[in-house]
């Protein structure tokens, strides 16, 4: 998020003339209504500007009729309203009315409920009123914001702010600690939308990147200038039980694929031999050109997202409410996916195809990552990273999947010491256990996690170990909470990063 303008609730002051109550004010129109109210008829009515002239005021209303049609007025009025004061007005001829105001809570609010909308709750609203005033010597503008999203939708919000803010403008702002609100510009809720579309599209076209390894292994034709690249890629797979070292396992992570981008903005060139991407497009650049294909192909389908940006753009505000893109990037973790001929005699064309899939489940599990990276409506940090490792077991080679995610709580918290919390998931399938998945988190030393298996052997031999675990991990220096195994699968569904818990110490 880029911040323009901090835009200050209005605080509470006296005009210098009187503003209209609750009691009945007459008005009287510039124009006629032309039929909109007849006399005795009345309707809803919102101050979108206000005019201060010599004897009066001039207001410019919009009328709600009861058959859901809008007009706008011009009255004018010996009293002063609030631009986005809720009015009842009833018609008592074709030039006059009689107006009263709504009910306190239709009337715009001049500070911010931080126990409905806490510090860094992200509101959408529409600008429903404007008005431009000077303030020592500068143009200020009180501006009516009606929210869209949050517990207080349809609640209209009363604000001034340096920059002009024009009626139907489309806003995406986030509440501060001192009742202000920062703006999101167009471009970075563009960025949100360009993340998801890209996301969908990897996700469209990822593979397992064990069919590329598993076609390389078994591949005895690879042509002299692909074998070497071939082998090189290989070579960066550990066996599995090299990863129960430390190092080792913290080595795979760093090589994993998922940060070549950052090494190559650090100027770490000297990772990139090691880097499972850059090996993968080293064997990519070279295969040789194919009919119909080439190394490029998948750059270039992503590269024509762009343009559809102006579609995009028409929707940003709504599109940033949808579930979709955010659903689809905390889906842990990815299903292996092969196409139906991989086991077949690899052929350069097929091995094209599992490399580019194999980038494309890299770049999902990087978009991801970036999809789940996020501040939360209390102002809690959240950093996600999400891995995949291939690794040995045996003559086979199954995936290693790994979610960290870090969550920090920021300085305008009430403790004296803001809390780190680390929440680790990990997948694999090995034989004879079959698929487990396994969630922890660790909040000041101290260590929770479940385990699910979905073979009932397995919950059972698992089970029966846990207190050897546990004692594993006290002797590592760890206060160890609650461990358990389950058979089965971790649930599923829609979530956020900030509210699941995987284990409720208080149940």
């Amino acid at each position: 998020m880029t911040e323009i303008k901090s835009t200050q609730a209005i605080p509470a002051s006296g005009p210098s003339r009187p503003l209209a109550n609750t009691a009945e004010m007459a008005l009287k129109l510039l124009q006629p209504m032309q039929g909109l109210l007849i006399a005795g008829e009345s309707a809803e009515a919102e101050v979108i500007s206000i005019k201060e002239a010599l004897q009066n005021f001039q207001l410019t209303l919009r009328l709600t009729l009861n058959n859901g049609r809008q007009a706008t007025i011009e009255t004018s009025s010996p009293k002063a309203a609030v631009p986005g004061a809720a009015m009842m007005v009833t018609a008592l001829s074709d030039t006059r009315l009689i107006a009263a105001l709504q009910p306190g809570n239709r009337q715009p609010q001049s500070s911010i409920d931080l126990g409905q909308l806490p510090v860094g709750t992200v509101v959408q609203g529409k600008v429903t009123a404007s008005q431009q005033t000077q303030q020592d010597g500068k143009n200020l503008f009180k501006v009516v914001i009606t929210l869209l999203n949050s517990p207080l939708a349809g609640h209209k919000l009363n604000v001034e702010s340096a920059m002009p803010l024009a009626p139907g403008s489309l806003i995406t702002a986030r509440v501060q600690g001192d009742q202000s609100l920062s703006f999101m510009p167009l471009s970075g809720r563009l960025d949100q939308l360009v993340l998801g579309q890209q996301l969908t599209a990897q996700h469209n076209r990822q593979g397992s990147l064990e069919g590329l390894l598993g076609a390389l292994g078994s591949g005895s034709g690879l042509p002299e200038q692909l074998r070497g690249a071939a082998e090189r890629l290989l070579g960066l797979v550990p066996d599995m039980q090299q990863l129960g070292d430390t190092k080792t396992l913290a080595q795979a992570l760093a090589r994993s694929g998922v940060f070549l981008e950052s090494s190559l903005l650090s100027g770490q060139a000297s990772n990139l031999p090691a880097d499972m991407k850059a090996a993968l497009l080293r064997l990519i650049a070279q295969l040789p050109g194919l009919p119909g294909s080439g190394p490029l192909a998948a750059a270039q389908a992503g590269a024509t997202l762009g343009q559809a940006l102006p579609a995009f753009a028409r929707s940003a505000l709504g599109a940033l409410g949808q579930p979709n893109a955010r659903h689809l990037a905390q889906n842990f973790p990815l299903p292996s996916r092969l196409p139906p001929n991989v086991g077949d005699e690899a052929d350069l064309e097929l091995i094209l195809k599992l490399a580019a899939a194999a980038v494309s489940r890299l770049q999902t599990h990087q978009l991801s990552s970036l999809a789940q990276t996020q501040t939360g409506p209390d102002g809690t940090q959240v950093t996600t990273w999400q891995i995949e490792v291939p690794m040995r077991d045996q003559r086979e080679i199954v995936p290693l999947q790994v979610k960290l995610q870090r969550e920090e709580e920021t300085q305008h918290s009430h403790k004296e010491k803001p809390e780190t919390l680390w929440k680790v998931e990990l997948a694999f399938d090995v034989a004879p256990l079959g698929p487990l998945q396994v969630q922890a988190q660790l909040l000041q030393g101290s260590l929770s996690s479940q385990i699910w298996a979905e073979r009932s052997g397995t919950a059972q031999l698992i089970a029966a170990e846990l207190d050897h675990l546990r004692q594993r991990l006290v002797t590592a220096g760890l206060n160890v909470g609650e461990l358990a195994c389950r058979q089965g699968t971790p649930p599923q569904g829609p979530r956020t990063s900030l509210d699941q818990r995987f284990v409720d110490e208080t149940a």
